[in-house]
């Protein structure tokens, strides 16, 4: 079939039009991140009191209630000027994964097949499910809210080097690529390469929180960037929500991994050839492996569980920008010359 040139430069047009709509929510996180100190992390802080007793003569002590607990000056109070900068990035995002989502799907119109045969396409797609994982976790922890910023700015930068460095002219499969586990298996390996994005950031953010109580605690001065820290959401929010979102990409990296060996048996013969995409794709598996073994070890949990969980990272990176692009081997069809 040929291509429909107007349909993909539509897509296109939608593409620039979503990492505009991500950029401009990134400033209103960043004003609530600003503005909002700590934003809606204190909301779920419960403050306690002493309980005082009364002893009236002659009787038994009667225990008082405590007095409410003052409201935290650095929450963002539903209705103030940070938590509608908040609120409003947040619709923003949405409407840019809205337009993100018409963009693949144009896309695929015009090529008659998945978007997400080279470079271009696939970062497309993985950056589309790292925004929608974030959207998914604010659902869930709406405390983590005010650090969208930090967030969507790697997927700014993959999406913004998509379209100009990496980028592809929509064109018909090669040979290789015309079998239905395309949409298996790069399914399975962007799904959660995006997913393990936010797992990512979200750890950098952990240690930098940790390192500011740490400091703070031993009175040790603190100095920028730490300072920043001050208005991230508390580290064992943090570490949790990384860890959940790597659990729950864990499985669909490992059914990629398995979809694609499948497809490599059917397309080259062998079910496994350590090509080097190949081979940094199980490298990265056995670390993220590792990663959730030392959540469920004594003495590996948090801070070292969280350095294993960015060298997997540092593994899928490594396999994204330098196999794909530097590295010749049998995947090295991804669009670029």
């Amino acid at each position: 079939m040929a291509i429909d040139p107007s349909l993909a430069h539509l897509s296109d047009t939608l593409f620039t039009t979503a990492i505009a709509s991500y950029a401009l929510a990134m400033v209103g996180y960043t004003a609530e991140y600003a503005f909002g100190k700590r934003g809606r992390v204190a909301a779920t802080v419960v403050l306690a009191a002493p309980v005082r007793e009364l002893i009236g003569s002659g009787g038994p002590a009667v225990a008082e209630p405590p007095p409410p607990p003052p409201v935290p000056e650095s929450v963002n109070r539903r209705g103030s000027a940070p938590d509608r900068f908040g609120r409003l990035a947040v619709a923003v995002t949405l409407l840019g994964a809205l337009i993100h989502i018409s963009s693949v799907a144009i896309r695929a119109a015009a090529v008659d097949t998945v978007p997400w045969s080279n470079v271009y396409e696939f970062a497309s797609v993985a950056g589309l499910l790292g925004v929608l994982a974030f959207l998914a976790l604010i659902w869930r922890v709406p405390q983590i809210r005010h650090v969208g910023g930090i967030i969507l700015a790697p997927v700014i930068i993959v999406m913004f080097l998509a379209g100009t460095v990496w980028y592809s002219q929509a064109e018909t499969l090669v040979p290789a690529l015309q079998s239905y586990w395309l949409a298996i298996h790069v399914t399975a390996a962007a799904s959660s390469e995006g997913i393990l994005l936010t797992s990512s950031v979200l750890t950098m953010l952990y240690l930098v929180r940790r390192r500011y109580d740490t400091r703070t605690a031993a009175g040790q001065p603190i100095h920028y960037p730490t300072a920043l820290a001050a208005h991230l959401p508390a580290p064992d929010t943090l570490d949790k929500v990384a860890y959940r979102a790597a659990a729950f990409a864990f499985p669909i990296y490992t059914f990629g991994v398995i979809a694609g060996a499948i497809w490599a048996e059917a397309a080259w013969g062998r079910y496994w050839g350590w090509d080097p995409k190949e081979t940094w794709a199980f490298i990265a598996w056995v670390i993220y492996a590792a990663y959730l073994h030392a959540r469920a070890t004594a003495g590996w949990k948090h801070r070292a569980a969280a350095w294993i969980n960015l060298t997997g990272f540092a593994a899928m990176t490594f396999n994204f920008f330098i196999v794909n692009i530097v590295i010749s081997g049998l995947h090295s069809y991804a669009g670029l010359n």
